[in-house]
This record gives structure tokens, C-alpha cells and sequence, in this order.
């Protein structure tokens, strides 16, 4: 009978497995200064040699050698949000859920915007000149919109949240478990890194915009139980629309 069961039992697959190893504090730690320097250290590293895809090619630098650690401690990155949507019901599920993060996202820039006035940050209000830098060839060119497009789908919707939301989220949430607003800080902090991430060619007004949307996407990655299929949706259908229309011209 035992052998009958055997022969005929399903095979496992890693996705059917039992959930990822337990996260202590220090592996947290660990894991969060390894891979959040190595980020810093090749963003630093390739700035001279091509400012405008630095920040793009380290982070898909950085998540293949995160890709490779996960792997070897018998994790994925349905681990970190990226589960698979198996049946109709789950994948439904994604377009309301994208709205959610859409409303987040939207409350977000409408308070620091009005924040902004109030408060007289008159910096708010300017684009700086390094993002005219980097974006200033998309205007009209066909082939510099297709490039761009790519890294938003790529580097930008994917990558960033991998990075910031489903795997800096995990790991700030493992580190400071079992203390109070232990959510707050795991959203609050990984906003601010991604905040800091925008500030090389955004300045303080990208900074900021960018640290408000990092946590209306960091609270709406833990409301949806650490699914980042929504966000990577919201984020990338966002940028594409931009990009499109600063193609066109639109944004003058």
C-alpha cells in the first residue's frame, strides 16, 4: 500500500512546497545590509561610465545575485510577492486590486502636493534638471521610447518592486518582529531607501514624491497580503503612459 501511494503520489515542485525558511533578526540584518550596499556600491560604481541606466542595470544586477541567494536557501520570489496566480479568481483578482494600489498611489501625490503648498516648498513645484537630462530624448524618437518602455517593464515595474517592496518589506518586517508599529518602520523604511534611490537626478523634489509613493505602495503590498502583482501592474501602466506622453509631446 505504501509503495502504491509512492509511485502514484504528484511530484512536488518548489512551488508546491512548504513556505521559505523562517527569517531570524541577525539573517535579516545580514541580508538587508548585504544587498542593499551591493545596490549602493554598483549604482556608485556605474555612475560615471552611463549615469542614465546606472540606477537600472545595478538594481538587475543586484536582483540576479539576490535570484541566486534565494534560490540556494530554497526560496523564490513567490516568497517575496511574486506568487503564481493559479485559476481565473486569482487573476480577476488583480484588476481591482490595481485600482486599490491606483487610489493609494493617487492619495499619495494629492498629499504631498497639497502639503507642499502649505508649507511653502516652493521646490515642489520646479522639475529638476536632471530628470530634462535623462528623459529630454524621448520626445519624438520612437526608438528612445521603446528603450525606455522596456526598462519601465523591466527594471522599473518589476525590479523595483522585487526590490523595494517584496524583498526590503520582508526583510524589515523579519527584523523588527514583535516590535511596536514594527509595520510602520517595515513600510517606512524601505520607502525612504526608495526614495533616496530617485534623489541622484530628481533632487529633493524626487525625494520626496517618491518617498510618499514608496509607502501608499508599501501599505497597499501589506493590505493585499504581500501580493506584487497590483503594484507592478499600477507601476508600470503609470510609467508607460508618461513616457507616451512626453513622447507626444504632452507633458510642454
Amino acid at each position: 500500500m505504501n509503495i502504491e501511494i509512492r509511485a502514484f503520489a504528484p511530484r512536488q515542485t518548489r512551488q508546491d512546497r512548504p513556505g521559505p525558511p523562517s527569517i531570524n533578526r541577525r539573517t535579516a540584518a545580514v541580508e538587508l545590509m548585504a544587498f542593499g550596499g551591493l545596490a549602493l556600491i554598483l549604482r556608485i560604481a556605474l555612475d560615471p561610465l552611463f549615469w542614465r541606466f546606472a540606477g537600472p542595470v545595478s538594481l538587475i544586477a543586484t536582483l540576479a545575485c539576490l535570484a541566486i541567494y534565494l534560490h540556494r536557501r530554497g526560496e523564490g520570489w513567490s516568497s517575496v510577492g511574486l506568487a503564481p496566480l493559479r485559476g481565473l479568481k486569482a487573476k480577476l483578482l488583480i484588476l481591482p486590486q490595481a485600482i486599490l494600489v491606483f487610489a493609494f498611489f493617487a492619495a499619495a501625490v494629492a498629499a504631498v502636493l497639497h502639503g507642499a503648498d502649505a508649507l511653502g516648498w516652493t521646490f515642489m513645484k520646479t522639475v529638476p534638471q536632471g530628470v530634462e537630462d535623462r528623459w529630454g530624448d524621448v520626445q519624438g524618437s520612437l526608438p528612445m521610447l521603446l528603450l525606455w518602455l522596456g526598462i519601465v517593464w523591466t527594471a522599473a515595474a518589476f525590479g523595483e518592486e522585487m526590490f523595494f517592496r517584496g524583498f526590503l518589506i520582508t526583510r524589515t518586517s523579519a527584523l523588527f518582529r514583535g516590535v511596536p508599529l514594527a509595520s510602520a518602520f517595515a513600510v517606512l523604511l524601505p520607502a525612504l531607501l526608495f526614495g533616496l534611490g530617485h534623489f541622484y537626478y530628481q533632487g529633493p523634489r524626487g525625494l520626496v514624491m517618491t518617498t510618499a509613493i514608496g509607502i501608499a505602495f508599501g501599505a497597499a503590498f501589506l493590505l493585499l497580503k504581500r501580493n506584487l502583482w497590483p503594484l507592478v501592474l499600477v507601476y508600470g501602466v503609470i510609467d508607460t503612459i508618461n513616457f507616451i506622453a512626453l513622447y507626444l509631446g504632452l507633458e510642454n
